[in-house]
């Protein structure tokens, strides 16, 4: 698709969606998500917990429909220009389970009236709309599942069964954001230069530009500090990405990175335990059978634990849950310009989770395969391992 040829309308969406690309699952949420003065209770039990953070996650735009419909107008666009198939081209994801039987394959996929009809449905993840009686699009806005689901193509690339927690490696975030006519070159260089499944946090913060993979919500339930530069619990960076990426309306505030934001009424920080609770349900997928050779995997595990088990605790784990323990770009071999932006300037062990399914690995997806990350180790922390020692290494961390 030749997205160069695009209507200046529509490459105003495509700017909108890679903008939020950095936020953070049925039906029968819908009346729940649809209320943004919603708060879970403080007497929710743990599994009211957990669903009512499911309908945030999935729906809950934080009032972000204060940027995006009021001030931007993309409710407008998207009504007027996008059609399904531009929408699916842009790394956006449909919600198989949200549709009637049959739909598909009687709408028609180069019309935006059919994109309407899927916004009605809460089909499009991680866009929430209001739609009237003559089914216009009278308010939008974005969720938290946006980057941080995609959906398995059980019906087409780009349309099948949710996966909660999983990142949208789809999404060329940066390409995306350079489409837009009110960019100066400088800048559309930068982002171009981003990647697909990658955004930097910060940038419209300090203005630098060191981007980063966008990372699994799954398999956090035993991760003391979740960011990859350790600055606070998943809530901290919940808080942070629904104030300062989506456009939410709440408070936020880190003085040592000198940002302070508080928009009344607050429809961020009650929704916060809830919103963890769900995240922190979210198990990281098991490898798929016959994905990894079982022997090699065994034999890897014994050089895993000769040489990873002091940062990596307990194989899947992070040193830095047993309090402060960070490392220095140098110790690792890291890029030091990311964690030169962050308050504690150094990085914690990233705990192992799934990672047969979510390459480029680490922060800034510097490793394009497991192979590319124990012949970093290898050399940077002078392992020695031989050539066969290697690949089992890569086999035992297939099998996480």
């Amino acid at each position: 698709m030749n997205t160069q040829r695009r209507p200046a309308l529509v490459q105003a969406l495509v700017v909108f969606a890679g903008m939020v690309a950095v936020g953070f699952a049925g039906t029968a949420l819908t009346v729940l998500a649809q209320k943004p003065g919603h708060s879970p209770g403080a007497n929710a039990k743990p599994a009211d917990l957990v669903a009512q953070g499911k309908g945030i996650f999935r729906f809950d735009t934080f009032g972000d429909e204060r940027l995006w419909t009021d001030q931007l107008r993309m409710h407008e666009v998207v009504e007027q220009h996008v059609d399904p198939t531009t929408a699916l081209g842009v790394g956006l994801k449909v919600d198989a389970d949200a549709l009637p039987p049959g739909i598909l394959q009687t709408v028609d996929l180069k019309s935006p009236a059919t994109t309407v009809a899927l916004l009605k449905l809460n089909a499009v993840v991680g866009l929430k709309a209001t739609v009237d009686a003559q089914n216009h699009i009278t308010r939008l806005g974005v969720t938290c599942a946006l980057c941080h689901s995609t959906v398995d193509d059980s019906v087409m690339p780009g349309i099948g069964h949710r996966k909660d927690g999983w990142p949208n490696r789809d999404l060329n975030v940066g390409a995306i954001i350079a489409l837009s006519p009110a960019l100066p070159q400088d800048k559309k260089t930068v982002y171009n230069g981003w990647g697909p499944g990658k955004y930097d946090p910060r940038f419209n913060i300090d203005g630098k530009n060191t981007p980063l993979v966008l990372p699994p919500a799954y398999g956090l339930a035993k991760i003391k500090n979740e960011t990859y530069t350790a600055e606070g619990p998943i809530s901290y960076w919940n808080a942070y990405v629904a104030v300062t990426q989506m456009g939410g309306q709440g408070h936020f505030s880190d003085p040592a990175l000198g940002i302070n934001v508080a928009l009344d009424p607050d429809l961020v920080t009650s929704k916060l335990p809830a919103l963890a609770a769900y995240q922190h349900s979210l198990p990281a997928p098991p490898p798929p059978a016959d994905s990894f050779d079982a022997a090699a995997a065994k034999r890897g595990r014994v050089v895993f634990n000769q040489h990873c088990m002091n940062c990596h605790v307990g194989v899947d784990g992070t040193d830095n849950n047993g309090g402060n323990k960070l490392h220095a770009p140098s110790e690792t071999g890291m890029d030091a310009a990311y964690a030169e932006r962050t308050k504690n300037k150094a990085y914690r062990t990233t705990p192992l989770r799934a990672l047969w399914q979510h390459p480029p690995y680490f922060h800034d997806g510097s490793a394009k395969t497991l192979a590319d990350v124990v012949a970093h180790y290898d050399r940077v922390r002078q392992l020695e391992l031989d050539a066969q020692s290697q690949r089992d290494l890569v086999e035992f961390l297939k099998s996480r």
